[in-house]
């Protein structure tokens, strides 16, 4: 049967409406092949979908996919007793993966994530964006007017509301979200040296298996050459191998599921009862305090858990649920399930049960697996190391270190030389220093279940503030979580001394390091607000130091968003002569992910025209990285060149002194329509100030072309001001750079002054000077130093 199908709107209520034709003479194949588009789509996203959790197999889950090599002999360190207790390890193992990888992070905690984007600092940043929790406030209005800026708001009355009040009631609840962070990330470093240490150490410990009159010293030098091997090839970056990771991967995953199966049908497949809790029970009440203690070893199956969140990177949620559900959680159920049925029939096998359970005709193959699926966790870790070191570093939270891309495809692939070889040095010393599986381990656990505690406390604020949950599952996420991980850490206490101390040591030196460096970073922001120079002060100063414009453009580089910076005053104080175009930028970072590149800049005119002084903000997500190249400078004077032609054509629009892009009338909207077609200017803020703040330079523009609704005058004046600045920008660029000095102050406390005086100061001197992350020619930089006392 043919049907004619029409489309016809409907003018008066301004939607559309199907109607059929009578003549019927056409076929229904439009309507026949959209379906088949539609259908193409759905397969399509779900071919998407299946290949982005296939990728997702080697960047997120290395690192607990090699938990088995090492988790029952960290359990069982001095034997096993009672076949039983093997029954009852596995039910914990079952259930801690149940309660903490499945549950809780990849169905809820994955979801806190910032535009993809995971770890404690992206936790943080989302408290940020919807509480005024910043130590360092140098954010803007027009900031949350970002694309990226993406938030929620909430009723008065609401319990976000009362959190966010009671956030931003007091600075010291501030510090103390700041502090937990920091120590997360702290902890998430460590995890950073110790999961290389214990999954090389323990891959490459099958070789004494198959040759039992090995000493353990070979192992150790095999491990360590593995380590110095694969932290050299860092600089690389992992774009031309990553392709590798994911089959390498789901290849171990397999293998492990597999060999699980053969061992549970081959041994005693009535370890499957250790799904019911009941055998949980009844390992406490037999083991008592050492059964308590062994949960360290336990916790190790759940390691890698807070490295899933940190590497979720551009990942969607769904892939990486779908990856865990079906590929992750099944074979590593069924890997723990067939070594439990290989230790109840060879019990004094507990040091190498993982490699004493595989077949004899496949023993090599898996050893080669594991070794390079060891390799894999490692650098899954270590780029996550990166990745929050690089987050740390945004939010004025670590010294100024180099951070290199290495991948143009990518914007999360960085490398940090400096951090890399700290690494480096501490995973051999750590590797070599305990020389076992065992000590390692108790290392390990201490500082994932301290990242553990840090993500369940900020969870708390992000379910409440940003999700706006009700209190009731609140207080199940908070209970449920709690009680597992409070039982871990009060387990991983009893093996402080046994070489749990080595996370905290480490942790304690990064802490140190990063909230002293915040705190002289807060003071050298604070000193520049309370001591920036107010217009008028600089008007009237002017006259009187007969100050001379010379030619060029001057780039005053200063961390003030608004304002003029005492660096400035200091300068035209002790040489009273100032550039023909001023131009203060300010480079700061906010807290979303990125910023998109047409929104980067921020321009202001500061004072009459014919004063030619401008504000230009950059602006930063924590996964920008503002490369050492010569794009920016160039981007500055564009966009600067374009605020002038925007400003000359709003000017011909109306009468009015003032103009926001980001508040502007319909009127001056309209005729910037007009005027320049398809111009995105979301990144210009056009607004004029009035006040006269410096002595006027003689220029081309004169006091007598005066702006005129018809606008002929203005652009007469936009071209001259054009040709000015060009020619000031031929004439040459000085970037002018404050290099504050802080110190403590004589009557401050001891403590303090080896805080500010020696330790922030080492981090000043060893740190990259800002000339070199600006890459400003050593030829046009001119330092102004100063001395502020704390």
């Amino acid at each position: 049967m043919a049907s004619g199908i029409e489309f016809e709107e409907d003018s008066e209520n301004k939607g559309s409406m199907w109607v059929l034709d009578q003549k019927l003479d056409q076929p229904m194949d439009e309507e026949a092949g959209r379906l088949r588009n539609m259908y193409r789509e759905k397969k399509f996203s779900a071919v998407l979908l299946l290949r982005l959790a296939f990728q997702s197999l080697g960047v997120v889950y290395g690192d607990l996919g090699t938990s088995p090599l090492y988790v029952f002999y960290n359990t069982f360190p001095h034997g096993i007793e009672d076949p039983e207790d093997v029954v009852g390890a596995l039910s914990l193992i079952i259930y801690s993966l149940t309660l903490i990888p499945l549950l809780k992070y990849i169905f809820v905690v994955c979801r806190a994530n910032d535009n993809g984007q995971g770890g404690t600092f992206a936790l943080y940043s989302l408290l940020c964006r919807h509480a005024k929790i910043n130590t360092i406030p140098n954010q803007h209005r027009t900031d949350e007017e970002l694309t990226t800026y993406s938030r929620t708001t909430f009723h008065e009355h609401s319990y976000a509301a009362k959190t966010k009040r009671w956030l931003e009631g007091h600075a010291s609840r501030k510090n103390m979200l700041l502090i937990l962070v920091l120590v997360g990330t702290c902890m998430m470093i460590g995890d950073g040296i110790l999961t290389p240490a214990i999954s090389v150490l323990s891959a490459a410990g099958g070789i004494k298996v198959d040759h039992p009159g090995m000493s353990n010293e070979i192992v150790v030098l095999v491990a360590v050459v593995i380590l110095v091997g694969l932290f050299s090839m860092q600089h690389y970056g992992t774009d031309r191998v990553g392709w590798l990771f994911a089959p390498i991967v789901l290849l171990w995953f397999l293998l492990i599921g597999g060999i699980g199966i053969f061992n549970i049908w081959k041994y005693d497949s009535s370890v499957l009862k250790a799904f019911s809790p009941v055998y949980i029970y009844r390992y406490f009440k037999r083991g008592g305090r050492d059964g308590w203690t062994s949960l360290g070893g336990i916790m190790l199956s759940i390691t890698g858990t807070e490295a899933l969140f940190a590497d979720l990177a551009h990942f969607p949620v769904s892939a990486v649920q779908l990856a865990f559900t079906v590929v992750v959680f099944p074979c590593l159920l069924l890997a723990y399930s067939g070594q439990a049925a290989y230790l109840v029939k060879n019990q004094d096998h507990v040091v190498d049960a993982f490699y004493r359970s595989i077949p004899d005709s496949i023993y090599w193959p898996v050893f080669v697996v594991a070794t390079a699926a060891a390799i894999v966790a490692s650098q899954a870790t270590i780029s996550a190391t990166f990745s929050i070191i690089k987050q740390a570093l945004a939010l004025g939270c670590f010294p100024r270190v180099k951070v290199v891309h290495t991948s143009k495809k990518f914007l999360g692939q960085i490398y940090i030389p400096d951090i890399n070889w700290v690494l480096m040095v501490l995973c051999i010393a750590v590797t070599a220093g305990f020389k076992n599986q065992s000590q390692i381990g108790n290392a390990y656990g201490t500082a994932v279940v301290i990242v553990m505690l840090a993500t369940t406390f900020l969870m708390i604020l992000i379910m409440l503030l940003v999700w706006r949950c009700h209190w009731l599952l609140v207080l199940i996420f908070t209970g449920l979580s709690l009680a597992v991980e409070c039982t871990y850490f009060s387990a991983v206490l009893f093996k402080v001394d046994q070489g749990g101390w080595v996370p905290l040591v480490i942790a304690a030196a990064f802490l140190i390091i990063m909230y002293v460096w915040h705190y002289g970073t807060v003071k050298r922001y604070e000193f520049e607000m309370h001591s920036k120079v107010s217009m008028a002060w600089i008007l009237g100063l002017g006259p009187s130091l007969g100050l001379v414009r010379v030619p060029g453009i001057g780039l005053v580089y200063t961390e003030l968003a608004s304002g003029v910076p005492h660096i400035f005053s200091h300068f035209i104080t002790n040489l009273p002569a100032i550039h023909s175009v001023v131009v203060f930028v300010c480079v700061k970072y906010l807290p979303v992910y990125t910023v998109p590149e047409e929104e980067r800049f921020l321009v202001k005119r500061i004072g009459p025209k014919n004063f030619h002084m401008f504000r230009c903000v950059a602006r930063y997500g924590y996964k920008d990285l503002h490369k050492k190249d010569d794009d920016f400078e160039k981007k500055l004077f564009d966009n600067l060149f374009m605020f002038v032609r925007l400003e000359s054509m709003m000017e011909g629009c109306s009468d009015s002194d003032e103009y926001s892009l980001y508040g502007q009338t319909e009127q001056s909207r309209d005729c910037l329509l007009n005027d320049n077609g398809n111009t995105n200017s979301s990144n210009l803020d056009l607004t004029i100030s009035s006040v006269d703040s410096i002595v006027p330079v003689k220029s081309p523009l004169h006091a007598s072309n005066t702006v005129t609704s018809s606008g002929h005058t203005s652009n007469q004046t936009e071209g001259d001001e054009l040709e000015f600045m060009n020619n000031c920008r031929s004439a040459g660029v000085v970037h002018i750079l404050g290099n504050t000095v802080v110190r403590a102050r004589r009557d401050s406390r001891f403590y303090k002054k080896i805080a500010v005086d020696y330790i922030y100061a080492f981090l000043r001197k060893i740190c990259r000077e800002n000339s070199v992350i600006f890459n400003v020619p050593h030829e046009s930089l001119l330092n102004v130093g100063q001395i502020f006392y704390v």
